[in-house]
């Protein structure tokens, strides 16, 4: 899941940014709206984490203005403004969801899956294909019921595929959500992971889709 963060303070921001990504978020963290607003114009991202107090206009206004252009990324308020007003307002000017600081770094993370369950119309918190089920809040996996030893990478890239089970995705829409912004990659580190994925689940699990990309594969396949 890949999260925008938009807090200006420095200490907080570093705490929740560095502590989304140790919990398996890329996450990009910009200090204004102005950034944040450019960052949502040239990458995807699952959901944003907003403070309403920023330096160049208040996050209201970004809020407004990304719904107004229909922009249906998902927004949790994230600010110190604890009035019954205050958060009413947020929610009608079309926040998802609203959190008053300080938060706990695991509600926060609890919240953005929630979310994305909500997004993809799931209410179970496993996500399952076949036999493949996999907990986003753990990080588990299971393959017909054993237990699968991922690393942080694969689990993301895992994550990826089950999130748009029925898409063709390019290398481009895998790596930006699997990357922060900035972030280099190796010129063959995307086929290794996925490579590693199909080698401990299936070589049907993922499949190459030639000039395009890749997708999941079909949930009744030859080892379902």
């Amino acid at each position: 899941m890949k999260v925008l963060l938009v807090e200006d303070d420095d200490l907080l921001g570093e705490g929740v940014s560095s502590g989304l990504r140790s919990l398996g978020f890329a996450t990009d963290w910009f200090r204004n709206g102005t950034d944040a607003d450019h960052a949502l114009r040239h990458a995807t991202y699952d959901a944003v984490v907003l403070d309403l107090g920023l330096p160049d206009r208040d996050g209201l206004h970004w809020l407004g203005r990304w719904r107004r252009e229909a922009r249906a990324v998902p927004v949790i308020v994230l600010t110190a403004r604890d009035g019954l007003d205050q958060r009413v307002e947020g929610l009608d000017a079309g926040a998802d969801d609203y959190l008053v600081k300080p938060v706990a770094l695991k509600e926060l993370a609890a919240r953005l899956r929630a979310l994305a369950r909500r997004m993809r119309g799931q209410a179970d918190p496993v996500w399952r294909h076949g036999p493949l089920a996999y907990d986003p809040a753990s990080r588990r996996a299971t393959w017909h019921d054993a237990p699968v030893e991922l690393t942080s990478r694969e689990a993301a890239l895992l994550e990826v595929f089950l999130s748009q089970p029925n898409r063709v995705l390019s290398k481009q829409q895998i790596v930006e959500k699997l990357y922060g912004w900035g972030e280099a990659l190796e010129s063959n580190a995307l086929e290794v992971f996925i490579h590693h994925l199909r080698r401990k689940f299936a070589p049907e699990l993922i499949r190459t889709v030639r000039g395009i990309g890749y997708a999941l594969g079909a949930a009744d396949g030859p080892d379902a």
